[in-house]
Protein backbone atom coordinates (compact mmCIF):
# COMPACT_ATOMS: atom_id res chain seq x y z
CA UNK A 1 0.00 0.00 0.00
CA UNK A 2 1.51 3.53 -0.66
CA UNK A 3 0.69 5.36 2.88
CA UNK A 4 2.66 8.66 0.17
CA UNK A 5 0.26 8.54 -2.51
CA UNK A 6 -0.49 12.70 -2.59
CA UNK A 7 -3.70 11.64 -4.18
CA UNK A 8 -6.83 12.90 -1.89
CA UNK A 9 -9.01 10.68 -3.57
CA UNK A 10 -6.97 7.53 -2.73
CA UNK A 11 -7.89 5.46 0.11
CA UNK A 12 -5.88 2.26 -0.65
CA UNK A 13 -3.63 1.22 -3.43
CA UNK A 14 -2.79 -2.46 -4.03
CA UNK A 15 -1.50 -1.92 -6.78
CA UNK A 16 -1.24 -4.30 -8.96
CA UNK A 17 -4.38 -5.76 -7.74
CA UNK A 18 -7.03 -3.08 -7.05
CA UNK A 19 -7.36 0.64 -6.36
CA UNK A 20 -9.76 1.62 -3.61
CA UNK A 21 -11.20 5.54 -3.38
CA UNK A 22 -12.84 7.09 -0.80
CA UNK A 23 -15.77 7.43 -2.16
CA UNK A 24 -16.35 3.95 -2.60
CA UNK A 25 -15.03 3.29 -6.57
CA UNK A 26 -12.70 0.49 -6.60
CA UNK A 27 -10.45 0.06 -9.98
CA UNK A 28 -9.29 -3.18 -10.58
CA UNK A 29 -6.11 -3.75 -12.61
CA UNK A 30 -6.25 -7.16 -13.59
CA UNK A 31 -8.32 -10.07 -15.31
CA UNK A 32 -10.75 -7.94 -16.35
CA UNK A 33 -11.11 -9.25 -19.85
CA UNK A 34 -13.58 -11.81 -20.60
CA UNK A 35 -13.59 -15.00 -22.88
CA UNK A 36 -17.42 -15.90 -24.24
CA UNK A 37 -17.95 -19.46 -23.95
CA UNK A 38 -16.64 -21.49 -27.17
CA UNK A 39 -15.41 -24.46 -28.69
CA UNK A 40 -11.64 -24.23 -28.89
CA UNK A 41 -10.37 -25.85 -32.48
CA UNK A 42 -6.75 -25.81 -30.42
CA UNK A 43 -7.27 -28.32 -28.00
CA UNK A 44 -10.76 -29.92 -29.13
CA UNK A 45 -12.22 -28.27 -26.34
CA UNK A 46 -15.95 -27.07 -25.69
CA UNK A 47 -16.99 -24.92 -22.70
CA UNK A 48 -19.95 -23.36 -21.56
CA UNK A 49 -21.51 -21.32 -18.97
CA UNK A 50 -24.02 -22.06 -16.36
CA UNK A 51 -25.45 -19.97 -13.65
CA UNK A 52 -25.05 -22.23 -10.01
CA UNK A 53 -26.70 -18.68 -8.35
CA UNK A 54 -29.29 -17.51 -10.01
CA UNK A 55 -30.53 -14.77 -7.58
CA UNK A 56 -26.44 -13.94 -7.55
CA UNK A 57 -25.90 -14.36 -10.93
CA UNK A 58 -22.97 -16.75 -10.32
CA UNK A 59 -22.18 -19.19 -12.92
CA UNK A 60 -19.45 -21.73 -13.46
CA UNK A 61 -17.89 -22.18 -16.45
CA UNK A 62 -17.99 -26.57 -17.86
CA UNK A 63 -14.78 -27.91 -19.98
CA UNK A 64 -15.52 -30.76 -21.84
CA UNK A 65 -13.01 -33.20 -24.71
CA UNK A 66 -15.30 -33.37 -28.10
CA UNK A 67 -14.09 -36.92 -27.96
CA UNK A 68 -15.35 -38.01 -24.89
CA UNK A 69 -17.87 -41.26 -25.81
CA UNK A 70 -21.29 -40.72 -24.76
CA UNK A 71 -20.89 -43.20 -21.88
CA UNK A 72 -17.28 -42.65 -20.84
CA UNK A 73 -17.12 -41.15 -17.26
CA UNK A 74 -13.99 -38.45 -17.06
CA UNK A 75 -12.36 -37.33 -13.69
CA UNK A 76 -13.79 -34.37 -12.98
CA UNK A 77 -11.74 -31.03 -11.90
CA UNK A 78 -13.22 -28.64 -9.55
CA UNK A 79 -11.00 -25.57 -9.93
CA UNK A 80 -10.80 -22.34 -8.34
CA UNK A 81 -9.86 -19.09 -9.62
CA UNK A 82 -7.39 -16.70 -7.73
CA UNK A 83 -7.21 -12.93 -7.98
CA UNK A 84 -6.33 -12.19 -4.00
CA UNK A 85 -10.31 -12.32 -3.37
CA UNK A 86 -10.40 -8.94 -4.69
CA UNK A 87 -10.59 -9.09 -8.52
CA UNK A 88 -10.17 -11.46 -11.62
CA UNK A 89 -13.16 -13.72 -12.94
CA UNK A 90 -13.43 -17.28 -14.27
CA UNK A 91 -13.67 -15.67 -17.53
CA UNK A 92 -10.55 -14.09 -17.74
CA UNK A 93 -8.32 -15.63 -20.64
CA UNK A 94 -5.22 -16.62 -18.04
CA UNK A 95 -8.04 -18.92 -16.25
CA UNK A 96 -9.67 -19.98 -19.38
CA UNK A 97 -7.16 -20.40 -21.80
CA UNK A 98 -5.08 -23.05 -19.02
CA UNK A 99 -8.18 -24.88 -18.58
CA UNK A 100 -8.30 -25.55 -22.00
CA UNK A 101 -5.14 -27.16 -22.47
CA UNK A 102 -5.21 -28.93 -19.25
CA UNK A 103 -8.48 -29.97 -19.81
CA UNK A 104 -6.83 -31.79 -23.05
CA UNK A 105 -4.12 -32.78 -21.80
CA UNK A 106 -5.73 -34.70 -18.92
CA UNK A 107 -8.90 -35.33 -20.98
CA UNK A 108 -10.81 -34.53 -17.76
CA UNK A 109 -13.98 -33.01 -17.19
CA UNK A 110 -14.06 -29.31 -15.19
CA UNK A 111 -15.94 -26.84 -13.55
CA UNK A 112 -14.01 -23.60 -12.75
CA UNK A 113 -16.28 -21.94 -10.11
CA UNK A 114 -16.19 -18.32 -9.38
CA UNK A 115 -16.82 -15.99 -6.18
CA UNK A 116 -18.09 -12.32 -5.73
CA UNK A 117 -14.67 -10.20 -4.94
CA UNK A 118 -14.64 -8.02 -2.28
CA UNK A 119 -14.45 -5.30 -1.15
CA UNK A 120 -17.90 -5.24 -2.40
CA UNK A 121 -18.41 -8.38 -0.78
CA UNK A 122 -15.87 -9.95 2.23
CA UNK A 123 -15.64 -12.56 3.86
CA UNK A 124 -17.52 -15.19 4.02
CA UNK A 125 -18.81 -14.05 0.29
CA UNK A 126 -16.05 -15.71 -1.96
CA UNK A 127 -16.39 -18.97 0.68
CA UNK A 128 -20.33 -19.65 0.62
CA UNK A 129 -20.38 -18.84 -3.06
CA UNK A 130 -17.53 -21.59 -3.72
CA UNK A 131 -19.42 -23.88 -1.29
CA UNK A 132 -22.81 -23.22 -3.25
CA UNK A 133 -21.00 -23.94 -6.29
CA UNK A 134 -19.56 -27.35 -5.12
CA UNK A 135 -23.28 -28.43 -3.95
CA UNK A 136 -24.53 -27.43 -7.23
CA UNK A 137 -22.02 -29.73 -8.95
CA UNK A 138 -22.50 -32.33 -6.63
CA UNK A 139 -25.83 -32.26 -7.13
CA UNK A 140 -26.02 -33.52 -10.78
CA UNK A 141 -24.60 -37.03 -9.77
CA UNK A 142 -28.31 -37.98 -9.83
CA UNK A 143 -30.14 -35.86 -12.83
CA UNK A 144 -30.43 -36.68 -16.06
CA UNK A 145 -30.77 -34.97 -19.35
CA UNK A 146 -28.87 -34.58 -22.81
CA UNK A 147 -27.39 -31.14 -21.79
CA UNK A 148 -26.01 -32.29 -18.11
CA UNK A 149 -22.46 -33.02 -18.67
CA UNK A 150 -21.59 -33.60 -15.45
CA UNK A 151 -24.11 -36.39 -15.35
CA UNK A 152 -23.33 -38.06 -18.40
CA UNK A 153 -19.69 -37.58 -18.59
CA UNK A 154 -18.13 -36.72 -14.86
CA UNK A 155 -17.12 -39.31 -12.60
CA UNK A 156 -18.39 -38.51 -9.23
CA UNK A 157 -15.61 -41.03 -7.81
CA UNK A 158 -12.59 -39.35 -8.95
CA UNK A 159 -13.21 -35.61 -8.24
CA UNK A 160 -10.00 -33.30 -7.80
CA UNK A 161 -10.37 -29.74 -6.47
CA UNK A 162 -7.53 -27.27 -7.51
CA UNK A 163 -6.68 -23.76 -7.14
CA UNK A 164 -4.18 -20.62 -7.79
CA UNK A 165 -3.44 -18.57 -5.05
CA UNK A 166 -6.80 -17.19 -3.46
CA UNK A 167 -8.21 -20.30 -5.33
CA UNK A 168 -5.63 -22.34 -3.82
CA UNK A 169 -7.23 -21.12 -0.38
CA UNK A 170 -10.61 -21.72 -1.43
CA UNK A 171 -10.00 -25.43 -2.53
CA UNK A 172 -8.33 -26.03 0.65
CA UNK A 173 -11.57 -24.71 2.47
CA UNK A 174 -13.82 -26.28 0.25
CA UNK A 175 -12.19 -30.05 1.33
CA UNK A 176 -11.83 -29.28 4.58
CA UNK A 177 -15.55 -28.13 4.73
CA UNK A 178 -16.40 -31.44 2.82
CA UNK A 179 -14.79 -33.48 4.93
CA UNK A 180 -15.39 -31.61 8.43
CA UNK A 181 -18.67 -30.10 8.19
CA UNK A 182 -20.97 -31.82 5.43
CA UNK A 183 -20.04 -34.77 3.37
CA UNK A 184 -20.90 -34.67 0.25
CA UNK A 185 -22.56 -38.15 -0.21
CA UNK A 186 -21.92 -39.89 -3.08
CA UNK A 187 -19.06 -37.53 -4.28
CA UNK A 188 -15.61 -38.75 -3.57
CA UNK A 189 -12.73 -35.98 -3.74
CA UNK A 190 -9.74 -38.00 -4.83
CA UNK A 191 -7.03 -35.32 -4.55
CA UNK A 192 -6.41 -31.81 -3.92
CA UNK A 193 -4.24 -29.61 -6.43
CA UNK A 194 -3.10 -26.70 -5.11
CA UNK A 195 -0.92 -24.17 -7.17
CA UNK A 196 0.91 -21.06 -5.03
CA UNK A 197 -1.42 -20.89 -2.46
CA UNK A 198 -2.54 -17.55 -0.77
CA UNK A 199 -1.66 -18.67 3.12
CA UNK A 200 -0.28 -16.16 5.15
CA UNK A 201 0.12 -15.30 8.83
CA UNK A 202 0.82 -12.51 11.47
CA UNK A 203 4.49 -13.79 12.24
CA UNK A 204 6.60 -14.85 9.58
CA UNK A 205 8.03 -18.26 9.44
CA UNK A 206 11.50 -19.36 8.64
CA UNK A 207 12.89 -18.41 5.70
CA UNK A 208 9.69 -16.06 4.83
CA UNK A 209 10.37 -12.12 4.00
CA UNK A 210 10.56 -9.69 7.11
CA UNK A 211 10.38 -6.41 5.03
CA UNK A 212 7.58 -3.89 6.93
CA UNK A 213 6.44 -2.83 3.72
CA UNK A 214 5.66 -6.54 2.37
CA UNK A 215 3.85 -7.56 5.68
CA UNK A 216 2.13 -4.21 5.85
CA UNK A 217 0.80 -4.30 2.09
CA UNK A 218 -0.61 -8.36 2.85
CA UNK A 219 -2.23 -6.89 6.30
CA UNK A 220 -3.91 -4.07 4.93
CA UNK A 221 -5.23 -6.52 1.94
CA UNK A 222 -6.43 -9.21 3.79
CA UNK A 223 -8.49 -6.47 6.35
CA UNK A 224 -9.81 -5.75 3.12
CA UNK A 225 -11.06 -9.61 2.27
CA UNK A 226 -11.80 -9.81 6.17
CA UNK A 227 -12.76 -7.02 8.02
CA UNK A 228 -13.17 -8.56 11.22
CA UNK A 229 -10.33 -11.11 11.46
CA UNK A 230 -6.73 -11.20 11.24
CA UNK A 231 -3.60 -12.95 9.29
CA UNK A 232 -3.92 -15.89 12.08
CA UNK A 233 -7.63 -16.69 10.94
CA UNK A 234 -7.78 -20.13 9.71
CA UNK A 235 -9.27 -19.16 6.35
CA UNK A 236 -6.02 -17.51 5.48
CA UNK A 237 -3.35 -19.82 8.08
CA UNK A 238 -4.13 -22.91 8.06
CA UNK A 239 -1.64 -23.87 10.83
CA UNK A 240 -4.40 -22.52 13.65
CA UNK A 241 -7.39 -24.47 11.93
CA UNK A 242 -7.83 -27.21 14.58
CA UNK A 243 -9.73 -29.46 11.87
CA UNK A 244 -6.91 -29.18 9.73
CA UNK A 245 -6.08 -33.58 10.09
CA UNK A 246 -9.95 -33.80 8.76
CA UNK A 247 -9.17 -32.86 5.10
CA UNK A 248 -11.58 -34.66 3.34
CA UNK A 249 -8.90 -36.48 0.42
CA UNK A 250 -6.48 -38.74 0.74
CA UNK A 251 -3.77 -36.98 -1.68
CA UNK A 252 -2.10 -33.38 -1.60
CA UNK A 253 0.00 -32.12 -4.44
CA UNK A 254 1.36 -28.59 -3.83
CA UNK A 255 3.15 -26.44 -6.32
CA UNK A 256 5.50 -23.73 -5.23
CA UNK A 257 8.07 -21.12 -6.46
CA UNK A 258 11.44 -20.13 -5.63
CA UNK A 259 10.56 -16.37 -6.31
CA UNK A 260 7.12 -16.49 -4.86
CA UNK A 261 6.63 -14.29 -1.68
CA UNK A 262 4.17 -17.08 -0.71
CA UNK A 263 6.68 -19.72 -1.25
CA UNK A 264 7.80 -20.56 2.28
CA UNK A 265 3.70 -20.99 3.17
CA UNK A 266 3.12 -23.42 0.72
CA UNK A 267 5.81 -25.58 2.41
CA UNK A 268 4.80 -24.98 5.51
CA UNK A 269 1.16 -25.80 5.04
CA UNK A 270 2.08 -29.07 4.30
CA UNK A 271 4.18 -29.44 7.13
CA UNK A 272 1.33 -28.57 9.48
CA UNK A 273 -0.87 -30.67 7.28
CA UNK A 274 1.68 -33.72 8.13
CA UNK A 275 1.95 -32.95 11.81
CA UNK A 276 -1.67 -32.10 12.53
CA UNK A 277 -2.62 -36.23 11.66
CA UNK A 278 -3.89 -36.55 8.38
CA UNK A 279 -2.75 -39.76 7.27
CA UNK A 280 -2.77 -39.14 3.14
CA UNK A 281 0.04 -39.25 0.53
CA UNK A 282 1.62 -35.72 0.10
CA UNK A 283 3.41 -34.35 -2.77
CA UNK A 284 5.45 -30.87 -3.35
CA UNK A 285 7.05 -29.68 -6.29
CA UNK A 286 8.91 -26.34 -6.09
CA UNK A 287 10.24 -24.62 -9.05
CA UNK A 288 13.47 -22.88 -9.23
CA UNK A 289 13.79 -19.31 -10.83
CA UNK A 290 9.86 -19.01 -11.21
CA UNK A 291 7.65 -16.36 -10.11
CA UNK A 292 3.89 -16.39 -8.48
CA UNK A 293 1.75 -18.10 -11.07
CA UNK A 294 4.29 -18.26 -13.89
CA UNK A 295 2.40 -21.37 -15.13
CA UNK A 296 -0.60 -19.16 -15.86
CA UNK A 297 1.26 -16.35 -17.26
CA UNK A 298 3.55 -18.13 -20.02
CA UNK A 299 1.55 -21.60 -21.12
CA UNK A 300 4.22 -22.80 -23.68
CA UNK A 301 7.45 -22.13 -21.54
CA UNK A 302 9.48 -25.63 -20.02
CA UNK A 303 8.25 -25.23 -16.36
CA UNK A 304 4.42 -24.56 -17.60
CA UNK A 305 4.51 -27.88 -19.67
CA UNK A 306 6.51 -29.75 -16.79
CA UNK A 307 4.00 -28.62 -13.93
CA UNK A 308 0.90 -29.55 -16.41
CA UNK A 309 2.27 -32.98 -16.99
CA UNK A 310 2.63 -33.49 -12.71
CA UNK A 311 -1.02 -32.25 -12.66
CA UNK A 312 -1.85 -34.98 -15.41
CA UNK A 313 0.02 -37.84 -14.14
CA UNK A 314 -1.56 -36.86 -10.25
CA UNK A 315 -5.24 -36.99 -11.56
CA UNK A 316 -4.22 -40.11 -13.75
CA UNK A 317 -2.15 -42.09 -11.51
Amino acid sequence: MDSTNPDPELAKDFSPLIIIYKDGRVERLINTEIIPPSFDPETNVECKDTLFSPELNLSVRLYLPKNTHQNQKLPLLVYFRGGGFVCGTVFAPIVHNFLNILVSEANIIAVSVDHRNAPEHPLPAPFDDSWSAVKWVASHLNQNGPEDWLNRYADFQRVFFSGVSAGGTLAHQMVIKHGHEEKLEGFDITGLILCHPFFWGKEPIPGESKEEWQRNWMEELWKVVDPTGGLDDPWINPAYDPNLDRLGCNRVQVFVSDEDPLRERGWYYCLKLRESGWRGDMEVIDYKGEEHVFHLENLTSQNSVSLRKKIVQFINQ
